[in-house]
């Protein structure tokens, strides 16, 4: 009898291992519709005050509510990428094999100009950049270039399916409600029906509050580069400010892009008089935007939003950051925070649970 019920635990063991693979497998090679379903998901929880507006302020149907919503989805989209249009053409310019020999005179130009200003302070760090094989680099930029044409088709497919299910979200917000309860107990399923009302609220204010934090950020960024002329100011500035997305290591990407094409734009200038002081204030201006960011905009947008401690958000990161890289990052902080709910409904008795929720009540 003992070895039967041994071989049978063995076997269910074995059963429940091979599912689980088999679950993750699937799961793997369908990761591209559960990204588009994630990116959905966001959408929709952004539009949802919006939505509200219409629907309970203007009086609109349900259906014409959604088809305006997602209308200004696509406008948006369409507007981002015509910002980066004039910026890919000046840098196709730039680098074609027309343009090359000019493109690297002005790289060596700048490197010299670098090389001479420190080593007249005694510092020879551009010597070994010099000896560096431009052209070679340069060869392989228009290869990239095609490369990127053609994943156009990949992208529009995907904004497609976004903008597809983002449509049927927002319309029927029952069937991710349907899809929880089908695999939920009957007696849970007012507890659940809380908790999702409850995170779709913090998530749709953490998720706004985002977009404020960088638009003042984007707003400080384009008046800091206009100010000094830097060409193609609006279209770098949203690229840094996009870049905040990422906690902790965006801000330092951002600020390397943004020094770096604060440079390049001006090649055609001396660099001890024009270029060092141009990048410097430039940077002065970054670093101010950063600070009033860290001190301002995300322990309002924390304490508002997702009703979470600074230090607990910070742990949170770097723990998400550890485990799933720049994407646990990024999504530590919803996570986080749906986690929070359910457990605040579920475990409400739980001394731990009821101090890290004690700002729901």
């Amino acid at each position: 009898m003992n070895s039967k019920v041994i071989a049978s635990g063995i076997l269910r063991a074995i059963g429940i291992i091979i599912a689980l693979i088999l679950v993750l497998f699937f799961l793997y090679k369908i990761q591209s519709v559960l990204i588009y379903i994630a990116i959905a998901s966001v959408l929709s929880l952004i539009a949802r005050p919006f939505l509200r507006f219409l629907k309970n302020k203007l009086k609109f149907p349900n259906a014409l509510a959604v088809i305006i919503t997602i209308n200004l989805f696509i406008l948006t989209t369409f507007g981002v990428i015509s910002m980066f249009i004039p910026l890919i053409v000046k840098q196709g310019q730039n680098i074609s094999l027309l343009n090359t020999q000019e493109f690297q005179s002005d790289i060596k130009n700048l490197i010299n100009q670098i090389n001479n200003y420190f080593s007249a302070n005694n510092i020879d760090l551009f010597k070994e950049i010099q000896t560096l094989d431009l052209t070679s680099n340069i060869q392989s930029i228009p290869s990239l270039l095609n490369s990127f044409v053609s994943m156009i088709g990949s992208f529009s497919m995907g904004l497609f399916s976004v903008l597809f299910i983002t449509f049927f979200l927002m319309k029927d917000t029952e069937i991710l409600h349907k899809a929880f309860l089908a695999i939920t107990p009957d007696e849970k399923e007012e507890r659940l029906l809380k908790s999702i009302n409850k995170i779709k609220d913090l998530l749709s204010r953490y998720f706004i509050g985002l977009i404020i934090q960088l638009t003042i950020l984007f707003t400080i960024y384009s008046i800091t580069l206009l100010i000094f002329g830097i060409e193609s100011a609006v279209v770098i500035a949203f690229l840094c400010a996009l870049l905040n997305i990422i906690p902790y290591i965006g801000p330092m990407i951002g600020g390397v892009l943004m020094l770096t094409l604060t440079m390049t734009s001006n090649l055609d200038h001396d660099f001890q008089n024009y270029i060092l002081p141009t990048t410097l204030y430039v940077m002065i201006g970054y670093i101010i935007a950063q600070l009033i960011d860290n001190f301002l905009s995300q322990p309002i947008i924390f304490s508002k939003s997702v009703k979470s401690h600074p230090l607990e958000i910070f742990l949170v990161i770097i723990i998400g950051g550890l485990l799933f890289g720049v994407i646990g990052m990024i999504l530590a902080v919803p996570t986080y925070t749906a986690i929070k709910v359910i457990l605040k409904e579920f475990l409400s008795d739980n001394t731990i649970v009821r101090s890290l929720t004690k700002q729901y009540d």
